[in-house]
């Protein structure tokens, strides 16, 4: 099998497996293109991404670059890459670094192609209340995430996975995914294969995408939930004061409620929805710190409020 030299780009957790899953393979990672450090943290502490934080640690050369404009393709270029491979880095591949390295590029995606192609296919498969979703490895074009599959690793959605532990299960998965494709690359195995089926897509989501509508079915407030769980946080309203709601379930033996309306039934704070009730386990007011929605409650000393 031939050794390949590897250029990898991602920025989030997300993409640190895949990260370290190539550098401990045969090939060589010759370095790792990420976004720059940013402010975070209360304190706005300028911060290197999570790839960039795994990068030095595993010894691998970085490249900060915001997008892949003419400085950074030149950078990248100039370490004569046979593979570019991408995950999560938050930026388009254009020519000429599209066609820079003998084999392309690559990316690992995190939901069956052609379904949800775009910035957030876990954030929107969940609130979608998919029954499946997985991972992708396809060739990059210039069309967004509509190259050949290379190969897939599909898992069934539970009903408690919300968006931020379904991902982290996913990302190790398709880093296993990415490096068998990048091995049968190296060695003249690996197949692509067109996409099959109707696109959907997954466009970033913003706060205003996170609020919850009580007014809808109970199934559809929950898969939203989980979708925008834990970002950019599923919240409401009481009393036009946020509130950030970061524990929901179901409640299925609950009397009726009206839509929104809050009720405290023994150690339950049930809400309302156009269905059946949901339990609010666990909040956020604005100002405190997390807490049991029940002991919220309890002091609010609301006994009529609504959430909106």
């Amino acid at each position: 099998m031939q050794k390949l030299r590897l250029v990898f780009a991602g920025t989030p957790a997300a993409a640190v497996p895949s990260l370290e899953r190539l550098a401990a393979s045969g090939h060589d990672v010759v370095a790792a293109v990420t976004r720059p450090a940013a402010p975070l943290g209360r304190k706005r502490v300028l911060t290197p991404s999570p790839v960039a934080e795994a990068a030095e640690r595993l010894g691998i050369h970085v490249i900060e670059a915001a997008r892949l404009d003419a400085d950074a393709s030149g950078r990248i270029s100039a370490l004569r890459p046979d593979l570019g491979v991408i995950v999560a880095y938050g930026g388009l591949v254009r020519e000429p670094l599209l066609s820079t390295p003998a084999h392309g590029w690559i990316n690992l995606h995190f939901s069956l192609l052609p379904a949800w192609r775009g910035a957030a296919p876990v954030q929107h498969a969940l609130i979608a209340g998919d029954a499946e979703t997985g991972a992708s490895v396809f060739r990059l074009v210039p069309e967004l995430d509509a190259g050949d599959v290379y190969g897939m690793r599909s898992r069934a959605v539970g009903p408690d996975d919300i968006a931020g532990s379904l991902l982290d299960e996913l990302a190790v998965d398709g880093a296993a995914l990415l490096a068998d494709v990048v091995d049968g690359i190296a060695a003249g195995t690996a197949v692509a294969t067109p996409q099959v089926g109707e696109a959907t897509f997954a466009p970033k989501l913003g706060i205003d995408d996170a609020r919850l509508d009580w007014a809808g079915p109970a199934d559809d407030v929950r898969n939203r939930f989980r979708g925008v769980t834990p970002e950019p946080g599923a919240w409401t309203t009481i009393d036009d004061q946020r509130l950030k709601v970061l524990d929901l379930a179901d409640a299925p033996d609950a009397a009726p409620l009206p839509r929104g309306r809050l009720e405290l039934v023994g150690r339950r704070l049930l809400i309302g929805t156009g269905t059946t009730p949901l339990e609010l386990r666990r909040v956020q007011p604005a100002g405190r710190t997390a807490m049991a929605a029940a002991d919220w409650w309890r002091g609010a000393a609301r006994d009529r409020a609504v959430a909106r």
